[in-house]
């Protein structure tokens, strides 16, 4: 349990701390004066001023902050009009280009991006990612099942099954699992023979033995790339996987929009805490493949144009651009301040539905 919440704290701090960081070096590159860089969201814990930033430590852990001078401002250039404020109106954040703008809400999407491609290159160096030509291998039959009366041996790898080409265990179980008590074919390879097989699998099995009465298991071919051809595959793979995570997103939405329930496998910050205990156990390389989805899930979640998330900022930039004129202040105020209402509202539902989980002993990865 302490191993799993030190991952989960230094875990999120890395992200956390690398998307602000984006935020961070961007500003101070177009001389955005930096006021506050804060991990967690207030009420604050500690905070230490360094030079003009205050870097603080904040009591809710579940995000970061970097706190711009004129952001609040944006929409209409207003600030107080001391004597000491004046002289640093080049310096606030509605006083820049807004091109420049654009690049400072956006650099935490893309610090998130680029620590995904360096953690899938590690990997892809290391560890390898799985070839195209997986197979499905019969680990062991069952004594006077199905499959053994058919004939399948251990060792057999499944070509086929309904003439459904398959290489993965859950289309074989999927389809199985559909045509219980009816005739199902398979293809199987032996060697370099194929053979047809043709068996019922059966609609009430013994306990502890399946339709077909056999263990299957995934033959994963891994293929390492050389460093620094890693790089190129890593990118590949992140923008790969970057547009799953935007459909998953997207379904997510639409369930909500149209059924008002949350799907399965959507997770706030305590089942993210579960799920890194899963994947400790799992090994420290599972735990790196963890964190590159979760920076990319990051990423997309804070790009999508909701008011209080980057993309909802990004939003009124690109309204500004087209319609010539800055939003009134007031109005993306209130915007943010309803995002930020309904996000907290959404991780306080969600992470209810996750103490349930624990509580019930449910396990959430899918095994």
């Amino acid at each position: 349990m302490l191993l799993t919440i030190l991952v989960f704290v230094v875990m999120l701090s890395v992200l956390v701390l690398i998307h602000e960081l984006g935020h961070f070096i961007s500003a101070k590159r177009f001389g955005i004066k930096v006021e506050e860089f804060g991990f967690g969201f207030p009420p604050r814990v500690f905070g230490k001023k360094y030079g003009e930033t205050l870097y603080s430590i904040n009591l809710l852990p579940i995000g970061g902050f970097v706190k711009l001078y004129g952001e609040d401002e944006a929409g209409s250039g207003k600030v107080s009009k001391t004597k000491t404020v004046t002289k640093d109106l080049h310096r606030a954040f509605f006083a820049k280009p807004a091109w420049q703008r654009i690049v400072v809400v956006t650099a935490g999407v893309v610090m998130n991006f680029l620590l995904a491609v360096i953690i899938a290159t590690y990997l892809l160096s290391t560890q390898g990612i799985p070839k195209d030509t997986q197979t499905v291998v019969v680990s062991a039959v069952d004594q006077g099942a199905p499959a053994e009366i058919a004939g399948l041996k251990k060792g057999d790898v499944i070509k086929s099954v309904d003439s459904t080409f398959v290489t993965d265990t859950s289309t074989i179980i999927s389809i199985t699992n559909e045509k219980k008590g009816e005739e199902l074919s398979l293809v199987i390879l032996r060697g370099e023979q194929e053979i047809p097989v043709t068996l019922i699998p059966r609609e009430n099995p013994p306990e502890g033995q399946g339709a077909m009465g056999v263990a299957i298991d995934q033959n994963i071919i891994l293929q390492k790339y050389p460093f620094p051809v890693s790089i190129l595959y890593a990118f590949r793979q992140a923008a790969q996987d970057t547009v799953l995570v935007v459909k998953g997103f997207a379904d997510v939405i639409k369930t909500l929009v149209t059924s008002f329930t949350v799907p399965e496998g959507v997770a706030g910050p305590v089942g993210m805490a579960q799920l890194t205990g899963e994947f400790v156990e799992i090994g420290p390389n599972a735990v790196l493949a963890l964190v590159y989805m979760l920076s990319l899930s990051l990423a997309v979640l804070n790009i999508l144009p909701i008011p209080a998330l980057d993309g909802g900022r990004l939003l009124f930039i690109i309204i500004e651009l087209v319609t010539r004129r800055k939003v009134n202040p007031k109005y993306e105020s209130y915007a943010h301040l309803v995002g930020i209402i309904l996000l907290l509202s959404f991780l306080a539902f969600i992470s209810f539905k996750d103490v349930g989980r624990i509580i019930s002993g449910q396990s959430f990865l899918p095994y």
